[in-house]
């Protein structure tokens, strides 16, 4: 339980903003004969900050309702993991869920493809470029990021780039993620894994793609993990208890109560 006297008012909220986002998936290997990596795509971006965008170009989702006293347990995906001369895997699902609440659910980002095409996911992984592959698909209900992109096909020819938040992936390079200010501070995250030797690990929490392996043979690089943030008017009352050791602020956006989960755990209102 966490108890910070002081702040914020007698009652709970009734509704809540969110940001929740999904492990990133895992970018392509390069299997030293055909083919260059696919880089991993974005983690699934769902966002209900009021102005703010969420994944795959719509606008904010609406606030959560809340009920006080329900357990609401946050999971936080891991990211895809990269295999050695191989297609990485697939980012691992977050998502808020509790009694009456109808789950909210970032997919995890699909897989950049080694010698296939990019795996599907919250956005697309990249294909690899042995031939001409299609880019993974991004989920298409709700739109949580972009599609990743194709090959040029050709061993060395251009494998796709991951897809992300904000993006569609390109050649060689992933999507472009999105920025929320959330906690107070804008934040890029969703960002698609690109293609490099050696592939860019996606940095953990935030949902970004790992980078494809060219120039050699190899594994690519891991997808960062993903992340939930729950924020509401400092008018209601501080949560009466979170497990998982949620990162607290109610200084860095004026005016918020903020958690920050980057582990399972749960809130309670």
């Amino acid at each position: 339980m966490q108890i910070l006297a002081g702040v914020g008012g007698a009652s709970a909220p009734s509704t809540v903003q969110y940001l929740v986002i999904g492990g990133g998936g895992g970018g392509g290997g390069n299997d030293g004969i055909n083919s260059n990596g696919g880089g991993g795509g974005a983690g699934g971006y769902r966002n209900a900050v009021t102005g703010e965008t969420t994944g795959g170009g719509g606008s904010a989702e609406t606030a959560m309702s809340v009920t006080s006293g329900v357990l609401y347990t946050i999971t936080i995906g891991a990211g895809g993991a990269a295999n050695v001369n191989a297609s990485g895997s697939v980012g691992v699902a977050s998502s808020i869920a509790g009694s009456g609440l109808s789950t909210i659910t970032s997919d995890g980002g699909g897989f950049g493809a080694t010698t296939a095409a990019g795996g599907a996911g919250g956005s697309g992984g990249g294909a690899g470029d042995d031939i001409v592959r299609a880019g993974g698909a991004r989920t298409a209900s709700p739109v949580q990021g972009f599609a990743g992109s194709s090959s040029n096909g050709g061993a060395g020819a251009g494998a796709g780039g991951g897809g992300g938040a904000g993006a569609v992936g390109a050649i060689n390079t992933g999507g472009a993620g999105l920025s929320s200010s959330i906690t107070g501070s804008a934040v890029t995250r969703g960002v698609g894994g690109s293609v490099a030797n050696p592939g860019v690990a996606g940095t953990a929490n935030t949902g970004n793609g790992g980078g494809g392996k060219s120039g050699g043979p190899g594994a690519g690089a891991a997808g960062g993990s993903g992340v939930v943030i729950i924020a509401y008017s400092q008018d209601f009352a501080l949560a009466s208890a979170t497990t998982g050791s949620p990162t607290y602020s109610g200084v860095s956006r004026s005016g918020f109560h903020v958690y920050t989960f980057t582990g399972t755990g749960s809130i309670t209102f």
